[in-house]
């Protein structure tokens, strides 16, 4: 009943409209209260919370791909993610294009698959860039063939292993890649009237930009939706994760590509001399031929060596490491 005005507040209501300190059009300009349809044919299992706490978990996700994809694809990556919704999984796979590529994914523990979209366009130019090409895709679309196929598991299958660190608050899974498909009809892994979560990620490889869903069905989650909640999430979140980002900084840096020459002497020569060389003539170094070779790694002098030959090529062998720059 707080709602409801007294006689008093009434009267002074009332004199303050008269005096014209309150103006009548303000009170007729106040916003109704936006009421929301909810269909209870449809309920729907994914709150909000629900939701916010699954981007949580894919941006820690999208972070391991923007990490661990260029290692692989040798090229930049960038990875963010866009939004998370509830909807069924008819209203999912009828916005589904035929090619299409869809990873299949065992959840275990947990019930069921979870199904990650790639864009078909993402899919060509992985082939493409995996082949040694620039990484563009197709101008037109086509249906993928066996050979891309089997390159294409190949990434999926880390995008898959990656699923891993970032659940662990939640449970630890194992998840598994079971198959590919590239057509929607055969990737009926749930009813289509059952509610489930759309994660949306934006992938950027060099200038190639598509899209990556992931789709989680409620059966699947259900048994840890409970714990999908940010007050959980950062209860056992733990203190110092710094181990886990090392373990990631540490494998992207063993797959990184290094110069390394070795140098057998130096000398220093007339511009005369130099315009005059002719095969056959001798240059010489400042280094004898039983002294050590030095060996840079960019422009660090890291190890000593000796020359020599390894089936039938020019090869080097370590002799000692260098603890410093010299």
């Amino acid at each position: 009943m707080s709602d409801v005005l007294s006689q008093s507040e009434i009267d002074n209501l009332l004199a303050a409209l008269s005096s014209g300190e309150l103006d009548a059009e303000e009170i007729k300009d106040t916003k109704e209260k936006q009421i929301k349809n909810y269909d209870f044919a449809r309920p729907s299992k994914f709150s909000k919370e629900h939701l916010r706490t699954l981007n949580i978990i894919f941006e820690h996700y999208a972070r391991l791909l923007s990490t661990n994809l260029p290692a692989y694809l040798r090229k930049n990556v960038q990875v963010e993610v866009i939004n998370s919704e509830a909807v069924t999984y008819s209203e999912f796979t009828n916005a589904l294009s035929n090619p299409v590529l869809l990873g299949i994914v065992d959840f275990t523990p947990l019930q069921g698959n979870i199904i990650i979209e790639l864009a078909d366009k993402l899919g060509y130019a992985i082939v493409d860039r995996m082949l040694g090409g620039e990484g563009y895709p197709l101008d037109k679309a086509r249906d993928f063939s066996e050979i891309e196929l089997t390159i294409i598991e190949r990434i999926l299958n880390i995008c898959t292993n990656l699923l891993r660190d970032p659940w662990q608050n939640v449970i630890k899974i194992n998840p598994r890649l079971t198959k590919i498909e590239t057509n929607s009809q055969f990737a009926q892994i749930i009813s289509p009237s059952e509610m489930i979560s759309i994660v949306t990620l934006n992938i950027k490889i060099g200038n190639i930009e598509g899209m990556m869903n992931i789709c989680l069905p409620y059966v699947t989650l259900e048994k840890v939706i409970d714990k999908l909640n940010t007050k959980y999430w950062y209860s056992t979140m733990k203190l110092n994760d710094n181990k886990s980002y090392q373990d990631v900084i540490e494998v992207a840096i063993s797959k990184a590509q290094i110069p390394i020459r070795a140098v057998l002497g130096r000398s220093t020569i007339s511009v005369h001399d130099f315009t005059n060389l002719q095969r056959g003539d001798i240059i010489k170094l400042n280094t004898k031929v039983d002294d050590d070779l030095q060996i840079f790694v960019g422009k660090l002098h890291k190890f000593a060596a000796l020359p020599g030959a390894s089936s039938g090529s020019y090869a080097v062998k370590i002799t000692s490491i260098i603890s410093g720059e010299e």
